[in-house]
């Protein structure tokens, strides 16, 4: 399940925007630092329009979307890496998601102090990333001593020494470890680090109700410091997203309408997301259940099986698909096939997103 960490300064919204992604959530919102002190974690099914129609085409019995997971880490802080604000242990929590959403205060409201006494994006990105920096730093450093030791009998030892140096400047002017190229070899070397820097990261900026569809000043801080780190924005209202959670579907629609706006918060950051990591979503359907699954973008036929069971990619025959909108265009997979846009797919076919699959394979 992909996992994504939402991190920042203490009171910049992050534990209201949980609890409204995360219905079901318990994390507690209050006006002061350090609120949450152990990470909340809450599943969210992936939305995806496309499911109810494929079950309505296959009078499938149940729908079962893709999930992700947010994990809600306490408010870091100036000194987070040495330990400041329980620092070393928020930290350690973020090493373990796959993308790190980092949400930035864009609003401005005397009853929610700021930690650092005004709202200024710059600086409060700046003193996240920095702490981060300085984590993996001190990490490195202590791993390279120890690789140094080792690199005169040891080649193995040599060669991680080899990659740890490629990093090591990079960090010490700092700079996040994402700005290094490293090959397949060098990243499998370094993946049992859970380098914070090498993550990839989505600014989430927090404006009022009023900034949402428009965005403002503070907004376009933020986006040019992604621009220049090759990061995502999201513009976000945890304000917003908190009243959403009382309405009905309908009722949300009319109310984002209202903003100028077509989409909640959960859609752009899962969205972005995706997007970031490179993911895919194929679907499959039939009277049982229609359900989507995740893959990563450019995986083949027999390894997209394999995400369902270890058997179906070590049995792989073929793979008869279609794509959605073609498949919604004619109404059922028979019509389809008499248009010849069912194909059957081998080993080396590039699954597509929205590709709908059903797969042959030997038990």
């Amino acid at each position: 399940m992909l996992t994504a960490g939402i991190v920042g300064l203490p009171n910049v919204g992050k534990s209201t925007l949980f609890n409204a992604l995360v219905a079901n959530a318990k994390a507690d919102a209050a006006n002061f630092p350090f609120c949450t002190i152990e990470p909340n974690i809450g599943v969210v099914a992936v939305p995806d329009e496309r499911l109810e129609i494929l079950a309505k085409i296959s009078q499938s019995e149940k729908i079962v979307p893709t999930r992700m997971e947010f994990v809600d880490i306490a408010g870091l802080v100036k000194g987070a890496s040495q330990g400041e604000g329980l620092g070393n242990k928020f930290l350690a929590n973020i090493r373990e998601v796959d993308a790190i959403v980092h949400v930035v205060r864009c609003f401005d409201d005397d009853d929610i102090i700021h930690v650092s006494g005004s709202v200024d994006p710059a600086r409060d990105i700046e003193i996240i990333n920095l702490e981060l920096v300085l984590a993996d730093l001190a990490q490195i450093e202590k791993k390279a001593d120890r690789a140094r030791k080792q690199a005169k009998n040891i080649k193995e030892a040599k060669v991680e020494l080899d990659v740890l140096e490629k990093l090591l400047p990079v960090l010490n002017e700092g700079q996040p470890a994402r700005e290094v190229q490293l090959t397949e070899e060098e990243e499998e070397l370094i993946k049992g680090l859970g380098l914070l820097t090498r993550k990839p990261i989505i600014y989430a900026a927090n404006v009022s109700e009023d900034d949402l569809a428009t965005g403002n000043d503070w907004v376009e801080q933020v986006r040019a410091i992604a621009t220049a780190e090759n990061a995502k924005v999201v513009v976000i209202s945890a304000q917003v997203e908190s009243e959403l959670v009382e309405l009905s579907e309908e009722e949300r629609t009319d109310f984002l309408e209202s903003l100028g706006v077509s989409e909640g918060g959960l859609k752009s950051l899962i969205r972005a997301t995706y997007e970031l990591l490179g993911l895919r979503t194929y679907i499959t359907t039939g009277p049982q259940e229609t359900r989507a699954w995740t893959i990563i973008a450019g995986m083949k036929a027999p390894q997209a099986a394999g995400v369902i069971h270890t058997d179906f990619e070590r049995g792989f025959i073929r793979a008869e698909t279609v794509a959605y909108q073609d498949l919604v265009t004619h109404g059922s997979m028979a019509a389809a096939k008499e248009k010849g846009l069912v194909r059957s797919e081998g080993k080396e076919y590039v699954v597509q997103e929205g590709d709908v699959m059903l797969f042959r394979f030997n038990v």
